[in-house]
């Protein structure tokens, strides 16, 4: 990948710097433009949240020129969940490949470019950083505008990139968004691309990271979500009966934590039978059980956390009385929660858009939420610092 000099000359690709720059094109303040002439606009995109490194080109159509995604799923499984310090040395190792990648794909070159987006929050602080550096030297060196991504609000606005044929120019908003993933669990009130206002989430595990415990538990390789659902699929989701927390409390809030539990309680009896002995991520290695109890135990739980999601976003567009729901995140990727959505949105009469399974998990698409940003003319300064950590 050829990175032009700080000082190379502006092609007629390229559109004139926005007011609000210095002259060597390094961004002084935080500033909103009012005008901002869109003609094919291609920003690219980079996501390194957690422990898949992805890049993408949009345009302001939405248009995908071009996607990567690279993913550490064999890096981390046999630790049973991602280790940060591994997760952000592999988005080192990858990052720039992957961009060059993206770009040949595109058919672009780094001078066709309009802007720079990159997700700064929430996420693991050594991945999200990697990110940042590579954003800034870029948008730094093809003088070029930066644009902070919010990845909650990202995994909602991919439910925009993959419906626009369809949607209103607006976009599926105002709506109930619920992001599902590994991190977070959480509901929000959906105004407007980017402005989101947080309705509920999880008090104590996000339901993939529930997903990946009861897994290990029943000696299922990671990530659990596809483990999950594979065994799940010979499985009976009725032969037991494990808790559904705060289903039926007004409070739109939800609670994996007992569920897991359950799932341990069943397998071992209160308390921890086997001592000292561990599987991935450090959860007791399962006692002796048919490959049908695996099934039935999955399946079971696999019902009970999909009845909850279910159920309490059903609760979220009654109590705030919109009818349309966006879901996306990882866990959004499951087929029985996918198909109970439907079968809800039929029953209770409600909008539903649910992000391709491609497009569920981490991605730079989504990263199309820059557009937004682009034309309500917000950009960062070069100073900008990411947000890691977990929102709840």
């Amino acid at each position: 990948m050829n990175l032009p000099g700080a000082c190379g000359s502006v092609t007629s690709l390229q559109k004139p710097q926005p007011s609000g720059y210095s002259s060597d094109g390094v961004q002084c303040n935080t500033v909103r433009l009012t005008s901002i002439p869109l003609s094919m606009l291609r920003i690219l995109t980079l996501e390194t949240t957690c422990d898949e490194t992805a890049a993408a080109v949009v345009t302001d159509s939405l248009e995908v020129l071009g996607s990567v995604v690279v993913s550490q799923d064999s890096l981390h499984q046999k630790f049973g969940g991602v280790v940060p310090e591994i997760a952000s040395r592999a988005h080192l190792e990858n990052l720039l490949p992957v961009i060059d990648e993206t770009l040949r794909r595109a058919g672009i070159s780094l001078t066709n470019l309009d802007a720079i987006a990159v997700a700064t929050m929430p996420g693991l602080a050594g991945s999200l950083l990697v990110g940042l550096i590579a954003a800034k030297t870029l948008a730094l060196v093809l003088q070029k505008p930066l644009i902070a991504v919010n990845h909650l609000q990202a995994h909602i606005y991919a439910c925009k990139v993959a419906f626009k044929a369809e949607l209103p120019d607006g976009g599926p908003f105002p709506c109930v968004g619920l992001i599902v993933s590994g991190g977070h669990t959480s509901l929000y009130r959906c105004n407007g691309a980017i402005d989101f206002t947080l309705l509920g989430g999880t008090i104590d595990d996000a339901a993939g990271e529930a997903f990946d415990k009861v897994a290990a538990m029943l000696g299922l390789p990671y990530p659990g979500g596809p483990s999950i659902q594979k065994a799940a699929a010979t499985g009976n989701p009725k032969a037991y009966s494990f808790p559904r927390s705060l289903l039926h409390e007004d409070r739109l809030a939800f609670s994996f934590s007992g569920l897991k539990t359950a799932v341990r309680y069943h397998l071992f009896g209160v308390g921890d039978s086997k001592p000292g002995s561990s599987g991935a991520g450090g959860v007791s290695l399962i006692p002796p059980v048919s490959e049908s109890e695996v099934s039935d135990i999955a399946a079971s739980f696999q019902e009970a956390a999909v009845d909850c999601l279910v159920g309490k976003s059903v609760q979220a567009l009654k109590q705030i009385g919109l009818s349309t729901l966006c879901v996306g995140g990882g866990v959004a990727a499951n087929a029985r929660f996918r198909k109970k959505l439907e079968d809800s949105a039929h029953k209770n009469d409600f909008r539903l858009y649910m992000a391709p399974p491609a497009l569920c998990t981490d991605n730079a698409v989504m990263g199309a939420i820059a557009v937004e940003r682009y034309q309500a003319g917000l950009f960062e300064p070069l100073d900008l610092d990411v947000s890691p950590g977990l929102v709840r």
